[in-house]
Order: C-alpha cells, then sequence, then structure tokens
C-alpha cells in the first residue's frame, strides 16, 4: 500500500515516462508471444526480424502519444480511451505489416492478427490494472455508500464517485424489479427488502438518494423507511436544479425537510404572478426577512418596472439588494432597483417613499413574528405591527397606491399570544380600510394569511439541525405539539397570486396540507443524520429529545380558519374566508384608546384592551411583558422609567383620520 501511495504522488511527467516504457516493454511482449503461438518458436537471429521488432517498438510511445493516451488521468479512464488504445494497436499492426513487406516478410503474415488481439490486451490491461490500483489506494479513505435509484441520475452518480475521493460505491437500490439482479455501472442492484441486510454487510456508512425526478410524495414514503434504518441519507439535487445547471449530480447535501414533508408544490398560475407586478412600481416591506426577501425575488422575475426595498435592518437590506443585482446582471436584467431605510412606524418617511417612487403595488411583510419576544415586548409589539401597519396604510391611501396586500398569520386566529393578537389587529385595520372612501382615489386592500415557512429565521428547522451538530439534545416545547409547514418560495408565490385575485377587504387563507408533528419531524431528522433517538425504548441511543413545556403565548396546534365561510378560488391552494370586520368609526376610538394605554406603559389595561377588542385573544398564562416584571419585582430591579412613543400615532388616528371624514 504504501508503495502505491508513492506511485500515485509521483510527479506527472515521471508517471508519463514510466507509462511510456511499460507501453513499449508491452508491445514487444505481445509481437514475442504472437511469434511463439504462429510459429512455435522465437528465432531472433534474422537481422529483419530485429528490425520490425525495433522499429514497432520505436513506433509505439509516437503513435499512442500523437492518439493522446498520455494526456489522460487514468482514473478519469472511459470508452473513449479504449478506443483510442484499439485505434494505437491497429496502427502498430499496420506498421508492423508494411516492415515485414518491405524487409521480404521475415515474420509470417499469420503473426499481425495474433499480435493486435495480445496489444490490445496488455495495453488497455495495464490501464485498467493501475486505474483498479488507484482505486485501492484511495478505497480505505473512502465511505462506502449504497445509491438509491439506479436510473440515469444514479449511474452518472456512481461514475462521478468512482472517480473522486470522498465515496467508494458498493451497490444499487432500486423498487424496479426489471433491473433487481443486474449490474449497473459493474454494481449489482438490490431490491429495497433487502437494503437492511446489504447495509450490515458491506459496512455501509451512507445512502445516497438518486431520485430527483421522483414525485416529493414518493420521496417522503422512501425516507421514512430509510430512517428507521438510522443510516445517514443525502441527496443529490433536484431535476430543476440540475436542468437549469445550478447544481451537478455529484452535489450531495443533506435530505431537505421538504421531502420528510411530502408535499408537492403547484406551478404558479403566469398571469395571477405579473397582474400586479409586471412594468408596475413594487414596493416590499421586511424586504430583509424571510419572507420579504422571496417576495422580492419572485417579484423580480416578473419584470416590474422598479422595485422599492424597504427595511429598517441595514445588513439585512444591503444582503437582499447585492444579491437582486446579481441576479438582474446575470440574466440580463434592467430593472431598477432601490433599497431604503425605513421603519414603517414613521408614517411621514412611508408617505414620502410612496410618493416620490409613484408605488403602485404594495406588499406588507414587516412585522415583529417571534412569538416568544413579542410576548416579553408588549407595547413594542403593538407599535411596530399594529401602529406600523396603521401608519403604512394610510400613506398608501394617501399616495393612491392601487394594492395592498398585508402578509399575516395562522397565529392571527383565535390568538393566545400577542404576536397573533397584533396580526389579527392588522387584519381588522386593512379591513376598515377597505370600507372606507377617503376621496383619494380607491386603494384595494386584502391579507393573506398561513402557517410556519421552512427555513425562516425562526424556523425549529435549522435549529434542530445546530442541535444535532451539537450532539443534541433536541428540544421540543410538547410531545403533542404540530405546525403547518410550507416552503418559503412556494408561500411567496401564493402571497403574489392571492393579492391578484383579491377584492377590496377580502381575507385569503393558503392551503398548509397537513400538520405535521414536531416530535416526529425531530425523530426523522435525527435518525436520517444516521443517529437513534435515545429514549426508554433505546437507552444505547445516541441524541435525546428533551420536552421544555409550552413557551409563553405558545399553542398546541394552530388554525387558518375564524369563521366556516370558506369559498375556493381559481387557484387550488388559496381560499378565501367570510370574516368579521370592524367599522372604522369603532376601531378608530379603540385604537386611540390602545395607544394612550400604550404611551404610559400600562401593561395590565394593554392586555385587558386585547382580550375586550373582538380578536378572539385569550392569554393562557400569566404577563411576561420584561418591563412590567422589572416593575412589579419584589425588590425593584431597578428604576423604572415609562415608555414613550417614538411616533405621533394619537394625532395620526385622532386629526387626520377625522378630518377625511368616518364611515
Amino acid at each position: 500500500m504504501l508503495a502505491l501511495e508513492k506511485l500515485v504522488k509521483m510527479p506527472r511527467c515521471y508517471k508519463r515516462g514510466l507509462l511510456r516504457l511499460a507501453d513499449t516493454l508491452l508491445i514487444a511482449l505481445a509481437i514475442l508471444v504472437a511469434l511463439l503461438l504462429v510459429e512455435r518458436d522465437i528465432y531472433l537471429a534474422q537481422t529483419e526480424r530485429w528490425l520490425v521488432l525495433g522499429w514497432v517498438m520505436a513506433s509505439t510511445p509516437i503513435i499512442f502519444g500523437a492518439l493522446g493516451l498520455y494526456r489522460v488521468v487514468l482514473r478519469f479512464m472511459n470508452v473513449k480511451v479504449m478506443a483510442a488504445v484499439v485505434l494505437g494497436v491497429a496502427l502498430l499492426t499496420a506498421n508492423l505489416l508494411l516492415m515485414d513487406l518491405l524487409l521480404g516478410w521475415p515474420l509470417a503474415w499469420q503473426v499481425a492478427p495474433v499480435f493486435a488481439m495480445l496489444g490490445v490486451m496488455t495495453v488497455a490491461g495495464l490501464r485498467l490494472l493501475l486505474l483498479e490500483l488507484y482505486q485501492l489506494s484511495r478505497r480505505h479513505q473512502r465511505q462506502s455508500v449504497i445509491i438509491y435509484g439506479a436510473g440515469t441520475a444514479g449511474g452518472e452518480l456512481a461514475r462521478s464517485l468512482h472517480h473522486g475521493d470522498r465515496y467508494h460505491p458498493r451497490a444499487f437500490i432500486d423498487d424496479w424489479r426489471g433491473l433487481q439482479g443486474s449490474l449497473v455501472e459493474g454494481l449489482p442492484v438490490y431490491s429495497p427488502e433487502e437494503l437492511e441486510d446489504w447495509i450490515e454487510r458491506l459496512g455501509i456508512e451512507l445512502v445516497l438518494l438518486a431520485i430527483p425526478s421522483a414525485p416529493r410524495c414518493r420521496r417522503r414514503q422512501i425516507l421514512e423507511q430509510l430512517a428507521k434504518l438510522s443510516i445517514p441519507v443525502q441527496t443529490i439535487p433536484g431535476a430543476e436544479d440540475l436542468v437549469s445547471g445550478r447544481a451537478r449530480i455529484a452535489d450531495t447535501c443533506d435530505v431537505q425537510v421538504e421531502d420528510l414533508l411530502g408535499r408537492e408544490p403547484v406551478p404558479p398560475f403566469p398571469e395571477l404572478m405579473t397582474a400586479n407586478v409586471r412594468d408596475k412600481v413594487v414596493m416590499v416591506t421586511g424586504a430583509g426577512g424571510s419572507i420579504g426577501s422571496e417576495l422580492c425575488r419572485q417579484i423580480l422575475a416578473q419584470e416590474p418596472r422598479m422595485l422599492v426595498l424597504v427595511d429598517n435592518a441595514e445588513h439585512a437590506l444591503y444582503a437582499i439588494e447585492q444579491e437582486l443585482r446579481l441576479w438582474s446582471r446575470r440574466h440580463d436584467r434592467r430593472i431598477c432597483l432601490r433599497g431604503l431605510l425605513a421603519s414603517i412606524q414613521q408614517e411621514e418617511r412611508m408617505r414620502e417613499i410612496l410618493s416620490s417612487f409613484g408605488v403602485q403595488t404594495l406588499y406588507h411583510a414587516a412585522a415583529y413574528k417571534h412569538v416568544p419576544l413579542v410576548e416579553c415586548n408588549l407595547v413594542e409589539g403593538l407599535r411596530n405591527n399594529v401602529f406600523g401597519t396603521l401608519a403604512l396604510a394610510s400613506a398608501a391611501v394617501e399616495t393612491r397606491v392601487e394594492t395592498f396586500v398585508m402578509v399575516s398569520t395562522d397565529k392571527a386566529v383565535r390568538p393566545t399570544n400577542v404576536m397573533g393578537a397584533t396580526k389579527r389587529l392588522t387584519e381588522l385595520i386593512c379591513q376598515a380600510f377597505a370600507g372606507r372612501d377617503l376621496g383619494h382615489g380607491k386603494t384595494r386592500f386584502c391579507m393573506v394569511r398561513f402557517g410556519n415557512v421552512l427555513g425562516s429565521s425562526g424556523s425549529v428547522v435549522p435549529l434542530f439541525r445546530a442541535q444535532i451538530e451539537r450532539g443534541g439534545p433536541l428540544e421540543v416545547t410538547h410531545p403533542e405539539i404540530s405546525r403547518y409547514f410550507m416552503t418559503i418560495p412556494e408561500a411567496s408565490q401564493l402571497v403574489i397570486q392571492a393579492g391578484a385575485m383579491g377584492t377590496d377587504g377580502q381575507v385569503f387563507v393558503l392551503d398548509m396540507g397537513e400538520p405535521v408533528r414536531i416530535a416526529d419531524l425531530a425523530t426523522s431528522m435525527v435518525r436520517l443524520s444516521g443517529l437513534e433517538v435515545k429514549d426508554t425504548d433505546h437507552p444505547e441511543g445516541d441524541i435525546e429529545i428533551h420536552f421544555t413545556g409550552l413557551r409563553p403565548g405558545e399553542k398546541l396546534y394552530e388554525e387558518l380558519l375564524i369563521g366556516g365561510e370558506v369559498q375556493e378560488t381559481r387557484h387550488p391552494r388559496i381560499m378565501t374566508s367570510r370574516e368579521f370586520s370592524w367599522a372604522w368609526p369603532e376601531l378608530e376610538a379603540y385604537l386611540v384608546e390602545l395607544h394612550e394605554a400604550m404611551s404610559g406603559s400600562r401593561h395590565g389595561r394593554i392586555q385587558a384592551l386585547l382580550m375586550k377588542a373582538p380578536l378572539g385573544y385569550s392569554p393562557e398564562g400569566e404577563m411576561v411583558d420584561l418591563v412590567w416584571e422589572a416593575q412589579h419585582a419584589s425588590p425593584p430591579l431597578g428604576p423604572v422609567t415609562p415608555e414613550t412613543s417614538t411616533t405621533s400615532v394619537v394625532p395620526l388616528v385622532q386629526e387626520r383620520f377625522r378630518s377625511s371624514g368616518s364611515a
């Protein structure tokens, strides 16, 4: 093995020289063996025979070199190399016959075809032997893997892995009985029922999933079977990424959580995607966030005249703006991008931005969405989510924005937390604006409500992945807690399409599929990492799952509908719901009262007002606002000063809206 390592690490010029010498000697040996087989004797006393032998030996490195055989890296040898070897030996055979003819046939002509066969066998055999020796030298350093899927993608993956230094493919697994028992790329194909047995026999360390075109529901079934084996699983990129060139077959990666959920996305309707976007000035608030940034990507692909990005987080805004500019250059799109630092709480700034750029469509994704954090920061959650939306909506009406689409959440349905209550209140604000005629030209308001998205900054999936990498434990709040999940791209596309269908004040609800138990998701992620959950049934397991208890404001399950009146739309994943709305005069008076309580940091009063409003808000525990706790600590934690408002919202509610008249 040490000699092999030295041979592999030898400079390439030395290796080429040795190969030339070996080819020359093998060709000479082939001629001598051919003489022995044809004439039953090796008689070299004749000068002419020495001349023929010397001529063919001298021409060997020249002909093989001209055919490029010494430029080939042996570990990447393929059929073309074998064809070059055959052609090279054929030319040497022709050379031998020509020299034999010129010298008066010192060798019998029957020697030529025997030499040709022996020449191909020895020269090609040498290269195959060197390839096998190279792979043998690397085999102890590579992981033994089984490829699930013996189709075109699986075969290409096996070829790539043979040439690499990372994985050693040992076999295929495939569902199709026609392939089982056959050889693909020199590897045997077994049935899925035999997988567990062959994992143990071959010492398999990893399963590579090579079925990029399989429906997501089928991938989910396969992953559920593999999860029971507690062996690491990786997958090759999806068919879309492979076709577009964004990824290669050999770019294996961890299993995506989307595969575990098994939900098939519905292709977007082009006419709905472009209706409010193409050739229009579009603005996205919260553009640096998970949903906001994906909305920007989807909008940019629909060719707006201008895309205005608004966020109060400098780094997030910079990152998404640079990403979109790079995308525009790569796709040769001349779309005007404007990144603006601003808070939606600043109504004057919002009005200035909307009027300066002539915004026609506005997607409002800016909000504080982290449930426990908003629960601990009651006043700021209300100030940003509720009064920020109020300021933005009023500015949109005054500047004649055509369409205002608000991104809502399933936590707004019968909320048990402050964040959900604020989002339900913003829905009521948009509905109230939709029912008023302010004399500025009608702005169409609609709301889109959906559940959790995969991969967002607050998602449980990256948290679980990080906890698995640290060796656990995985923290789940409750054994029975469940959530709806959707990918960020699908959610963003549906938001854009719902916004194109909405009539004024309409609430849209996205079909989220079936809810997923978080404990089951955690277990699957552990097992697909090649580990076992440590519990009473498996005390020798690797990673424990700790149940920490529900956090403040957290529900066991989420809902998407407040009432029962649900209607289908032209899109199979989008429904519309007829729900209670609050007339503007009552809502206006309520907002004034709420803001006054916020200005005085009267937390008890704020909570009472939230419970009084028609939000369905029903907190399940005591207040956990950090300022309130500090004020009521015994002894006090320190001097407490009332919070003051950074925006003049009471005048906004009392004076400006009343001057325009109440509906």
